[in-house]
């Protein structure tokens, strides 16, 4: 799945509802057929006969090595009292729980919601910075912008050691890919040493298509997305609460 919408990929209302969760639609529909057809009809069509078999790979625009995705679009976020939770909320939801294994691929900057959907996948492959800067970010810190108690759930749940949890959300800290990757945030770096865009992306999604075949068994017995369902139970439980229960965002703040 490749993310599209603008020079930053923001992630505007309507990109996450008539973009993104429709094609997870798509995506756990053919994984859900292909794994319930006998093998003989997959051998048929071609395939290795590998039913339930599956992961999904979330990447920023492939033209480019600049951004992951900015995060929310603020203008779009503000005055809609219920974003969160009939639109942000489901989205880092069902990423959750979702039935095959999810990696973001963090071709370049992911600041601010972006850094949240990506903890939501189950792996991060990000860029070794080595062709150009790439950070990952909470800066709400920095212009006063209250987060939302989703936020503070998938990064209680996500990320274990208070200190890095600290350095995340109430220093608004820039990590750098090696910094991401000690403080646990990725689970691989790609190098993508070059002077290519393509070749600085392509990299990133080639490591993050290695990880995928290392785990696209995992889901064949179809309990993959259940057990995380158990796994996250306090964390889901949090991301389902109204959001209009609590403050998210002032007038002056920006996601």
């Amino acid at each position: 799945m490749e993310l599209h919408n603008g020079e930053d990929s923001r992630l505007t209302k309507q990109m996450i509802d008539d973009a993104i969760r429709p094609a997870l639609d798509v995506v756990e529909e053919h994984w859900n057929r292909n794994r319930a057809s006998p093998l003989t009809t997959r051998n048929k069509k071609g395939s290795s006969g590998d039913g339930g078999d599956g992961a999904l790979i979330i990447i920023g625009k492939r033209n480019q090595d600049k951004f992951f995705s900015n995060g929310f679009e603020y203008e779009s976020v503000k005055g809609n009292p219920i974003f969160f939770t009939e639109t942000a909320n489901p989205l880092f939801a069902r990423l959750l729980t979702f039935p095959i294994p999810t990696i973001a691929a963090i071709n370049g900057h992911c600041f601010a919601a972006a850094m949240i959907l990506a903890l939501s996948c189950d792996y991060r492959i990000m860029t070794d910075g080595s062709r150009r800067h790439a950070w990952m970010c909470m800066n709400e810190i920095h212009f006063g912008a209250p987060w939302p108690l989703s936020f503070a759930a998938i990064l209680n749940t996500k990320v274990s050691d208070p200190s890095v949890r600290r350095r995340i959300a109430l220093e608004g800290h820039r990590f750098a890919p090696l910094e991401a990757l000690t403080a646990g945030l990725v689970d691989r770096l790609a190098s993508c040493g070059g002077t290519g865009v393509e070749l600085g992306t392509e990299n990133v999604l080639q490591e993050a298509m290695r990880l995928a075949k290392e785990v696209s068994a995992l889901p064949k017995q179809g309990v993959w997305g259940s057990i995380k369902t158990f796994l996250y139970r306090d964390c889901l439980e949090t991301v389902r609460l109204d959001a209009r229960t609590h403050s998210i965002l002032p007038p002056t703040a920006r996601l």
